[in-house]
């Protein structure tokens, strides 16, 4: 049926009927009382949602331009960073960081498994010289649907003393707790199209004030990703430099969406629709690629055996117009991720699974008791 397809990815995630409304006013100045206005607004609501006392910097990027500009504003070209790697963004921002120049350590792990926090602790204590100017880590790893263990991994960065955190939270944003100011987190990016539950476009720093005292000395080239010219602006309820005013509309009405159902609330529909998603996989003989006790609330990695992960995503895409997402790089091919993040309820897990299990039974699969999935799911969501 036209227009019925059915987001299940990480990103973009479904946008809400109300933020598409607001998206499809006429544009107003960007330089108007009127924006800046709804740009204060934003902007208390985003310190909200970052659990921060300092501003949010926003700017006319996807989630890799958020990181990017977390990364050069506060080093130096040759300044040693260590960047945990154990899937597809982790790798990334390694890849930044050397095309800047700076000196990359990487601390890996097996793409499903999370980052080890004593591998972190044993580099940083032997930094007796403090050298390290900077830990970078992605906290939910959708490529591989890992939660690290931001937490103690910043308590080894805060023992050292010197270096700053530097945290890709894309999907971990709006999606789980991140309590910037309470972990004092020194650099925090995330990106529109993910918990936000708006389109791709905008991206978002929190940044503390050791940081901001690392910028004075940063030398790293920058422009248009200064973020000293965004911290200037957004002090004054404005932007450096064009913003997209209608996704900022679109934003304007999501924030408010989620200060209505609060924190807490959506931290715990997250992991009720983790819950139940992995519950589900189980119950139909499938496999969760990341571990129970590092599940990311953004999104379930499976591992199916006996059928292809390709012919399950293209049945789903075909017959029930559900998008899943495939696995990247060596693991393309191998799994399907199902997307829980953002405008998600329990419906739309119920509908997904329902429509999964249809799918493997289309394929010839054996594995599993028709029905087993979603009753597991419901479980979850009944209990």
């Amino acid at each position: 049926m036209k227009d019925k397809n059915m987001l299940m990815i990480p990103g973009p995630t479904p946008v809400p009927a109300q933020v598409l409304q607001a998206m499809a006013k006429h544009p107003i100045g960007h330089r108007s009382g009127d924006y800046s206005k709804i740009q204060e607004e934003v902007s208390a609501n985003l310190k909200w949602l970052h659990q921060t006392a300092q501003d949010v910097q926003m700017l006319t990027v996807s989630g890799t331009g958020a990181m990017e500009a977390g990364i050069i504003n506060f080093l130096s070209r040759g300044d040693r960073v260590l960047v945990g790697c154990n899937g597809k963004f982790g790798e990334r921002w390694g890849e930044v960081a050397e095309a800047y120049g700076l000196n990359v350590e990487r601390i890996t792990a097996e793409w499903g498994k999370p980052l080890d926090p004593a591998a972190f602790q044993e580099k940083l204590a032997a930094d007796t010289e403090k050298q390290i100017k900077a830990v970078i880590l992605t906290h939910s790893e959708t490529s591989t649907a890992v939660l690290n263990d931001l937490e103690t991994i910043n308590k080894a960065v805060k023992e050292h003393g010197e270096a700053l955190i530097m945290v890709d939270a894309v999907t971990s944003m709006g999606a789980i707790s991140v309590p910037i100011d309470e972990w004092g987190l020194d650099v925090v990016a995330s990106g529109s199209q993910k918990g936000f539950m708006i389109p791709p476009g905008l991206g978002f720093v929190a940044v503390s004030e050791k940081a901001w005292k690392a910028y004075e000395t940063a030398n790293l080239p920058r422009y248009y990703l200064d973020l000293g010219k965004y911290r200037k602006a957004t002090a004054k309820h404005t932007t450096p430099f064009t913003p997209p005013v209608n996704l900022v509309f679109g934003l304007q009405v999501a924030l408010q969406m989620m200060r209505e159902e609060g924190l807490e609330a959506i931290f715990a529909r997250h992991q009720r629709l983790t819950q139940g998603t992995r519950a589900a996989v189980k119950a139909l003989g499938l496999s969760p690629f990341a571990p129970d006790d590092c599940a990311s609330p953004a999104v379930t990695a499976v591992l199916p055996t006996g059928i292809e992960a390709e012919a399950i995503r293209s049945t789903l895409r075909n017959k029930f117009d559900i998008a899943m997402a495939g696995g990247q790089d060596h693991l393309k091919g191998k799994i399907f991720r199902i997307g829980h993040l953002g405008f998600v309820c329990e419906r739309d897990i119920l509908a997904a699974i329902a429509a999964l299990e249809a799918t493997l039974q289309q394929l010839g699969y054996e594995g599993a008791t028709p029905g087993a999935g979603v009753a597991a799911a419901a479980a979850v969501f009944v209990g």
